[in-house]
């Protein structure tokens, strides 16, 4: 009898070391994702990610200093998130960092296929794309419908050009410009067949190109505040002193609060080459680190959200609550994205915005070409002198990198 009792008593107690280990092994598993967006998007993706509770629990933090933080733990099963919402352009510092895990390790190509080529192209680092795209920005041609009819909209700089001259007067200006600001003077020297560093990483300042199109803007600039800081655009296209400027769709909403009757178009062609003006565009999305990709339970659960996120769903909430362009094609075909014309400017836009490189060396090119275009725009030094002394800068704060 006593033996009976202890074999049921035995029994009892597997079952429930059984029962325990079963719940563990399928609780929910919990994702940490770190990023450093504003509310309203946060809010977006986390509603999404809800969807796949209760077996998935996504957990989205704040971080400042995203980038240095990633740096320092990326590597540390410990301290690192298991993935992280940021832009596309540290991607080369990261996956030389081999703290990446490739997303096509999650979401096939064909299901890639189904994005934007632009934004897949900003998500690729050394042929492995390492980001799941979720919306893209790029600048956008804005003008004041009170100062600048529809009918006097530029197609080309030199209708620009023309504009500025019969309307920049005793503190009033016909286009504004961040002028003196790499990320905004790109889309002049794309403009010209330019670049301001080569894919392989070559810095290319002094090239014909760019020599070109730094002399032909400057005669914009002439016409342009000295300033060119973003506060200084911002109020005077704002405050209805500038006609027109080229700006980012974060600076819509304060502009639209303002009473404003906005208008929004394609960039000017460049007379000179037949080419659009054109800007940067930033790509905004998820990328997995590669301790939590090598994480069983955690690498099911990326797949999940991965793929979760592969939808018109994202994409149209995230346009409806900030404006954002959804990456994904199909979003284009709905309603709720057609009728948002800022949106459908970008991704008009899109058509020829080029991604902001995402190699390592272009960390050493934004303060170089700043730097250069303080010198033109701003000091006078003259073009050719300038652009040599930035060529070999760049050079050589690149060599001290490897």
């Amino acid at each position: 009898m006593f033996r009976k009792i202890l074999s049921l008593i035995l029994s009892a107690v597997m079952l429930l070391l059984l029962v325990a280990c079963g719940e563990k092994e399928t609780g929910p598993v919990t994702i940490t994702i770190w990023h450093d967006k504003e509310e309203a998007v946060a809010a977006v993706l986390q509603q999404e990610l809800d969807k796949l509770g209760p077996d998935i629990v996504v957990r989205l933090e704040k971080k400042s200093g995203l980038t240095e933080a990633l740096k320092m733990v990326g590597n540390d099963p410990t301290a690192a998130p298991d993935m992280y919402f940021f832009a596309h352009d540290k991607l080369g510092v990261y996956a030389e960092m081999g703290i990446l895990a490739p997303i096509t390790d999650f979401v096939n190509e064909e299901t890639l296929s189904g994005f934007l080529p632009m934004t897949i192209e900003a998500a690729t680092y050394k042929e492995t794309v390492y980001q799941l795209p979720i919306y893209f920005e790029t600048l956008l041609f804005m003008y004041n419908r009170e100062l600048m009819r529809d009918d006097e909209v530029p197609g080309t700089t030199e209708e620009l050009y023309s504009f500025m001259q019969r309307s920049t007067s005793e503190g009033n200006y016909g286009f504004v410009e961040q002028h003196s600001t790499a990320y905004y003077c790109a889309g002049w020297i794309h403009g010209f067949g330019g670049e301001i560093i080569s894919g392989e990483g070559v810095p290319l300042l002094n090239s014909d190109e760019v020599i070109q199109a730094l002399q032909y803007h400057l005669k914009f600039v002439k016409m342009m505040p000295g300033e060119s800081e973003y506060t200084t655009v911002n109020t005077l296209f704002r405050e209805g002193k500038a006609a027109a400027t080229i700006g980012g769709p974060w600076m819509v909403p304060t502009v639209r609060e303002s009473g404003m009757d906005l208008g929004l178009t394609q960039m000017p062609i460049v007379d000179e080459t037949g080419l659009p003006l054109s800007p940067y565009s930033g790509v905004q999305g998820l990328h997995v680190l590669k301790v939590a990709a090598e994480n069983e339970a955690k690498n099911a659960a990326i797949n999940a959200i991965l793929n979760q996120l592969v939808s018109t769903d994202i994409g149209v909430a995230m346009a409806e609550a900030s404006g954002c362009a959804p990456a994904y094609m199909t979003c284009y075909d709905l309603d709720a994205v057609k009728s948002d014309d800022m949106v459908m400017i970008m991704r008009q836009t899109a058509e020829n915005a080029v991604p902001m490189p995402n190699i390592p060396e272009m960390d050493v090119m934004w303060n170089v070409t700043g730097n250069l275009l303080v010198e033109v725009n701003m000091r006078g030094t003259d073009v050719v002198q300038a652009t040599g002394d930035a060529q070999a800068n760049a050079e050589d704060l690149i060599a001290a990198m490897k």
